[in-house]
């Protein structure tokens, strides 16, 4: 029983597991954030080209 705690105290794969997914989380924040300000971006540059097209 002692070697099996003590083996179950070394693993650290599940560590390592939520470690991945903590970093996957933050590249999926940054790229969502990313995203957001890309689109505010965009849709003001093309109301800005909608403008000039309408406009006579």
């Amino acid at each position: 029983m002692k070697k099996l705690l003590a083996r179950f105290v070394k693993n650290e794969s599940g560590a390592t597991a939520i470690e991945y997914g903590l970093i996957a989380a933050l590249v999926g924040v940054a790229i969502i954030a990313g995203a957001t300000l890309l689109g505010q971006s965009l849709d003001a540059t093309f109301n800005a080209v909608s403008e000039e097209l309408v406009a006579p």
